[in-house]
């Protein structure tokens, strides 16, 4: 899996600034989403010549978060668009979340012209600056080169950037250079080295796994960006160790009996007790927040915890060493140096783990004593039915771990959750599409509640004209449920935290989708037969669930005190 991946594509004659942002960025990014306006029509018209593919959003904050969820399900770097102004303060709340959950984007934006701001101008590079995003402004002799810097940057820094094409100089000749062949001059972007682990790190590290009596191995998302996957399950084999993931790197380990699927607050019991059992702890490519944490309780006390990551310095307390560097050459160091150390024997005591460790989970009662669903029972259901070839794409809210914690997910591209970094909801509808659009065999199952469904409802349009074959699962509870657990049951006026039921069934059919209310899981035939039928274009499944079930990883937050709900 490479981090980004160059894009072939027919040359054109770049002749103004926007053709040569245009020619520039085609050469690297294959996908762009975005908003078509004043700033920007110039690009659009311009990267459509590229042969690069374009999928227009109806809503400016829908193509950053399509962008983001492209390069979370592919690996590839993608470009979201949209005018200046008010265009671009739409696209603020996803472009933070690029930044925060360290994702490489590209964000092309109009800008104010270079003769001065006009009464309808703000001043973008300091909104985005305040977000932790750099903006590149080109100039008329500079276009391609700053284009490229941009990418450098957003691929080198894992990051998401603006780049701004000032109004006055959309449509100009420019001035840059051209190569003999009529071309502009376009160096070899450089790939980020792989940063390689210090020796005597590491030789500290295995020394404390050659003694450990239960070894755990808690791999995230920054594994599998690494390709650190199949080394770390030898490494795993080799120590007699069990396996898990954080909720971004699910299905790493595939189907080993030694994997104890998720960890933090979407473990089932089992996983819990055996993560907090183990004497030393090898956390690669997670950043340990305090949700993975369970809020400091994840780990025993006594536990030995190496990190190996790529930040500067251990990203939380509980850890005793870090090794700084590539988390695929730090797991195949390991290895080499344990090479003929006796395994450990817990494993091999303990026993192989159930093969679907979500049929430990809670089934539920199937339908509360409120008349609505348990989401649980739907959850466990859902997995039955929906097609084993699936990318799961997870919007925030309450519901956000039934997926993660019910559903088979077939390897970490396979699994987008958005907003979790930022705190967010409302982005599922675009995510949809972004992680669409990756090409992934299979379906897309985009898992969404009512309250973030009505947030990001102008893109149920753009999921049901561009998806190719799509389950929407609408968790719909008439509420925004976390702050009716968090905050209602602590006495809060409940009337702001309620929603009125919404017909989500209705208004997928209104836009040329299919749509299904469920009540009761015999109302899940309908999904059945969507399936036999080809699976074939957008499903919305309306679920009319309970707001009496409390989500276990809710309930622990609850005890903590309300807090915001982060994922690592």
């Amino acid at each position: 899996m490479s981090e980004y991946a160059p894009s072939t594509v027919p040359a054109v004659h770049p002749s103004t600034v926007s053709a040569r942002v245009a020619q520039a960025l085609s050469h690297h990014v294959s996908d762009v989403f975005g908003v078509m306006g004043n700033g920007n029509a110039h690009f659009l018209d311009a990267l459509a010549a590229t042969g690069t593919r374009i999928t227009a959003m109806r809503h400016e904050a829908g193509g950053v978060a399509a962008a983001d969820a492209y390069v979370r399900a592919s690996g590839a770097l993608a470009a979201a668009t949209a005018t200046y102004g008010a265009g671009f303060t739409n696209t603020l709340t996803p472009l933070a979340e690029a930044v925060m959950a360290r994702i490489p984007l590209v964000l092309v934006v109009g800008d104010a012209p270079t003769t001065g701001t006009r009464p309808w101008d703000v001043d973008q590079f300091q909104i985005a600056a305040g977000l932790g995003a750099p903006t590149f402004t080109v100039g008329r002799d500079d276009a391609t080169a700053t284009t490229l810097r941009a990418i450098e940057h957003a691929v080198h820094r894992r990051t998401a950037v603006v780049l701004a094409i000032p109004y006055d100089l959309a449509a100009v000749a420019s001035d840059e250079p051209l190569r003999a062949d009529g071309t502009p001059h376009h160096p070899a972007l450089v790939r980020p080295s792989r940063v390689e682990p210090v020796a005597r790190r590491l030789d500290t590290a295995a020394a404390a796994l050659r003694s450990a009596r239960r070894p755990l191995i808690l791999a995230g998302r920054g594994a599998w960006l690494a390709d650190a996957g199949p080394v770390l399950g030898e490494l795993a084999e080799r120590l007699d160790a069990y396996t898990a993931t954080t909720a971004l790197g699910l299905g790493l380990f595939g189907a080993s009996d030694r994997d104890l699927g998720v960890a933090g607050g979407f473990a089932t019991e089992r996983a819990a007790r055996t993560i907090a059992d183990a004497d030393v702890v090898l956390v690669v490519g997670a950043g340990l927040n305090q949700f993975t944490m369970r809020f400091g309780e994840a780990f025993s006390p006594e536990a030995h915890v190496i990190q190996v990551d790529l930040a500067d310095a251990p990203t939380n307390a509980r850890v005793d060493e870090l090794v700084r560097g590539d988390a695929a050459l730090a797991a195949a160091g390991l290895l080499d140096r344990l090479d003929g150390a006796p395994g450990s024997g817990w494993f091999t005591a303990g026993g192989a783990v159930r093969p679907a460790p979500h049929l430990d989970r809670d089934p539920g009662v199937g339908v509360c004593a409120d008349g609505r669903l348990d989401p649980r029972s739907l959850a466990h259901r859902l997995n039955e039915l929906l097609p084993q070839d699936r990318t799961v794409v997870q919007d925030g809210g309450h519901f956000i771990g039934w997926a993660p914690s019910y559903l088979d997910i077939p390897s970490p591209d396979r699994l987008v959750m958005v907003g979790t970094a930022y705190q967010t909801i409302g982005l599922g509808f675009p995510s949809a599409v972004g992680a669409a659009a990756v090409g992934h065999p299979g379906t897309t199952v985009l898992c969404t509640g009512d309250g973030g469904g009505l947030m990001a409802l102008p893109d149920l349009d753009t999921v049901i004209r561009t998806v190719r074959s799509g389950v929407v699962v609408v968790f719909n509870d008439a509420a925004y449920g976390a702050e009716v657990h968090q905050y209602g049951s602590r006495g809060l006026d409940q009337a702001p935290m309620l929603i009125d039921e919404v017909d989500f069934a209705a208004l997928a059919r209104a836009l040329g989708g299919q749509g299904l209310t469920i009540d009761t899981l015999a109302d899940l035939d309908g999904l059945t037969d969507w399936v036999h039928a080809g699976a074939d274009g957008v499903l919305l499944l309306d679920c009319r669930i309970s707001t009496s079930v409390v989500a276990p990883y809710l309930s622990e937050m609850m005890h903590q005190g309300p807090r915001p709900i982060a994922v690592d």
